[in-house]
């Protein structure tokens, strides 16, 4: 399932970094059950905060757009992160006594604050390319690790965090994220946008963005 060419282009300039992040031990002991449920646990109430942060910078992909439908598919990947993949956080941790104002005021690991204010960063300095090439490993990763851990995954112990990235309704968001990518790319870099000065800086965003992915995941590890 593709995500689009811009995504394709930016994950094989990754390489190794990319492998690193989506083969994570943190991912492998999702699918065959082995990581720690308090381990899970201590990244949910991260990764709930991580999101509210991501969700700001959706929102200020918006602020940046050039065009409607620019600012269209921003302000549905914000309704995406706040309405659905926040509840799942919320759901889980309920279900052993954590409340959600316990997720909101959980305090930020330095791993989690690197990570989301590089991304906010990107976008504050620079432009809308800028913040997608940040925000890209996190919402088209999610989504190759769910999709594979769905065919892959030898226990049930995690299947509502692997449904959850597996679903059609998120795997169409990484799709609508793919088709705003290569639009905005096209719209400002041209039809050629590997042979544009600015392509190195927009692989550089992506892969930073993937090396701090990946060092969240070793967070939640971290325990």
């Amino acid at each position: 399932m593709s995500y689009g060419q811009t995504f394709k282009d930016w994950r094989k300039a990754a390489g190794t970094s990319w492998h690193d992040y989506v083969n994570h031990a943190f991912v492998r002991g999702l699918g065959d059950g082995t990581l720690p449920r308090r381990a899970f646990l201590h990244y949910l109430k991260q990764d709930y905060v991580f999101l509210i942060h991501f969700a700001r910078a959706w929102a200020l992909a918006i602020n940046k757009a050039e065009t409607v439908e620019e600012m269209r598919l921003a302000a549905g990947t914000v309704n995406a992160l706040i309405n659905e993949e926040m509840a799942l956080h919320v759901e889980t941790c309920a279900a052993v006594g954590i409340s959600e104002q316990d997720l909101f005021t959980t305090e930020e690991r330095a791993e989690n604050l690197a990570y989301t204010r590089y991304v906010l960063d990107s976008g504050h300095s620079g432009d809308l390319l800028d913040l997608l090439a940040a925000l890209a490993p996190c919402v088209m990763g999610y989504g190759e690790i769910g999709r594979h851990l769905s065919h892959k995954q030898t226990s049930d112990e995690f299947s509502d965090w692997i449904d959850t990235y597996a679903a059609e309704s998120y795997q169409q968001v990484c799709r609508e994220v793919g088709e705003l990518i290569d639009a905005a790319v096209k719209r400002r870099l041209g039809h050629h946008p590997l042979d544009c000065p600015r392509w190195p800086g927009l692989c550089h965003r992506f892969i930073t963005a993937t090396k701090l992915e990946a060092g969240f995941f070793q967070m939640g590890l971290l325990v």
